[in-house]
């Protein structure tokens, strides 16, 4: 496995290991501003229970020269900003499972998750997204395809280059993915 993957792995198991997402511990520590790291691992672990390696995870994630979360997105669609109008239409269906969905932008991807990622966003080619969906046992489909590129960050890759392919169907998908992420 690599750091990178590992790190996914770490940053989609946080709420369900640490009580809360990245983001929500990062508004943590912006808020606290302690100077040293070793104040917040203290605060982390001896306030909050988190463990070594979380805490430490924590720490370093929130005190990145962070790009911010809109900034993250715009960048992965410059050039490709005939692809907004798809994210946009995934983002809002999402955004309707319920209050425990975390929307988690990244350098080149955005993951969905609940207490586990259950589907990934990303913008494989100026006119394509790919939405990786975790659906363990689910069949492959024509349209409902492999992991492809995710590997085994996701079970199936559907390929999106109009909006109006955010239908029902997919909405199933997302749906039934938010679901089995519980």
């Amino acid at each position: 496995m690599n750091m990178d993957k590992a790190l996914q792995n770490m940053i989609a198991n946080m709420p369900e290991k640490t009580g809360k997402s990245l983001a929500e511990w990062t508004t943590i520590l912006r808020q606290k501003k302690f100077a040293k790291h070793g104040e917040a691992m203290k605060f982390l672990k001896g306030e909050h229970g988190v463990t070594h390696g979380f805490a430490n995870t924590i720490i370093h994630l929130s005190k990145e020269e962070q790009t911010s979360e809109d900034d993250l997105v715009s960048n992965q669609y410059k050039g490709k900003e005939a692809l907004i109008a798809i994210y946009d239409k995934l983002i809002a269906l999402v955004k309707t499972f319920g209050e425990d969905v975390t929307i988690t932008p990244k350098k080149s991807a955005v993951s969905i998750i609940r207490k586990k990622q259950f589907a990934l966003i990303k913008p494989a080619t100026k006119t394509r997204i790919d939405l990786g969906l975790k659906l363990k046992d689910k069949p492959i489909t024509d349209r409902l395809g492999n992991s492809g590129p995710f590997g085994t960050m996701c079970t199936h890759r559907v390929q999106l280059t109009n909006s109006t392919e955010v239908d029902s169907q997919l909405a199933e998908w997302l749906k039934e993915a938010y679901e089995k992420a519980n």
